[in-house]
């Protein structure tokens, strides 16, 4: 028997088994401390009314003959197939039910979808980065190559056109930045990937906190995108399911003359199983009008959160992307801290507690993650906090 040795090439994640322990032991050294969590990066409302009512109904469904659903199409049923096609559709986007696949969630497709690439191919990421981008890819022991995300160009690298590859990673709205792309940058990267003939892995899980209408919330919304991306969406952060698991994965008949759509369809088929009816039924109710108005109410309230970080950011004078357009804010350490001195600092004289940039990547050290996925009394403590402390 032989194992994997790719998993030897793993880094060990130390971040957050380093930060539980850090505030596990400030916490018992000072027992009093009111510690304020802003690194989160879990939702905290719970499920709108909408959601719980026809997740009720589903469970319903399933106690009568007539009703009751077993195995479902692993690509998931067409009830959400179309009501994906309409959201696609209010952003301006036409999509066929058959480029849709439903899952348990973004992150389980974005490692799964490499099933459907051979491991010699070239990958291309972002740095810093969402660590689960690199980690499929060590697993399966592919080259990875990093485009440079730094304060220079506000976290948004752009091609370039000397780099060869054949798989391209991009999150937008970033996660752990915050920053998002503007139409000119994706079309950039478009254009790039399908020069290359290389595939953009396009991860939109934060595309619902866009309120800006000049920024594209899918890249399908870029000319040329179809040929070159395959999207992947999650109802986690939109709709709260994090606990419920739910996403999509877009795969368009236009990406290689439809066989990557048929690919990702013969994998889901063969190794999926479908996400439950009942969760999906509650992942439809987000469509509907009453849906939609009470996602937006939750949305609202974290992105209130994040224009009371934004404006404290503002206030202190302190440099930062995000917190506009997502529910990241990634500020630069001030006075020159690295990462985890400035969580030090902040955990010992503010009691707040965020996360470290180095955590994400080389290019993250000196940087800091802020979330606004708390409380919304908490967070503004925290903010009182946070000026009362940096307010020199």
């Amino acid at each position: 028997m032989q194992t994997n040795k790719n998993y030897d090439n793993l880094e060990q994640s130390y971040l957050f088994s380093t930060i539980a322990r850090k505030v596990r032991e400030y916490s018992e050294a000072h027992p009093e401390a009111d510690i304020i969590r802003l690194g989160i990066g879990d939702v905290t409302r719970p499920l709108v009314p909408a959601v719980i009512d026809a997740l009720h109904a589903a469970v319903e469904d399933q106690a009568k003959q007539e009703t009751f659903h077993g195995y479902g199409d692993e690509q998931g049923y067409g009830f959400l197939h179309e009501a994906l096609v309409g959201y696609y559709k209010s952003h301006g986007v036409e999509l066929a039910t058959n480029e849709i696949f439903i899952s348990d969630g973004a992150k389980s497709d974005l490692g799964n979808i490499l099933d459907i690439f051979g491991t010699d191919n070239t990958v291309l990421v972002p740095d810093p980065v969402y660590p689960v981008y690199v980690d499929t890819n060590v697993m399966a022991g592919r080259k990875i190559v990093f485009a440079d995300a730094n304060e220079a160009n506000g976290f948004l690298p752009l091609p370039d056109e000397s780099v060869e590859c054949d798989i391209i990673y991009i999150c937008s709205p970033n996660n752990p930045t915050g920053a998002a792309y503007d139409r000119a940058g994706l079309k950039a990267w478009v254009d790039y990937a399908n020069k290359q003939n290389a595939v953009i892995l396009y991860d939109a899980a934060y595309e619902c906190f866009i309120e800006d209408e000049t920024l594209p919330r899918s890249i399908y919304e870029i000319e040329g995108a179809k040929s070159c991306a395959i999207e992947f969406c999650s109802f986690s952060k939109m709709a709260g399911f994090t606990g419920t698991r739910c996403g999509w994965t877009v795969v368009p008949t236009a990406l290689l003359d439809g066989k990557l759509n048929k690919m990702w369809l013969r994998r889901q088929t063969t190794k999926f199983n479908g996400v439950p009816y009942i969760v999906q039924k509650g992942a439809a109710a987000c469509f509907t009008e009453e849906g939609m108005k009470q996602i937006k109410e939750t949305l609202g309230y974290y992105k209130q959160n994040a224009k009371v970080l934004a404006a404290t950011l503002d206030e202190l004078g302190i440099w930062y992307t995000g917190g506009k357009s997502s529910p990241y804010l990634w500020l630069k350490c001030p006075n020159g801290m690295d990462s985890w001195t400035f969580f030090d600092y902040l955990l010992e004289n503010a009691n707040v507690v965020g996360t470290p940039g180095a955590g994400f990547g080389k290019n993250g050290d000196g940087f800091f993650r802020l979330t606004a996925f708390g409380d919304q009394a908490r967070t503004k403590e925290a903010a009182e906090r946070l000026k009362k402390l940096l307010q020199k």
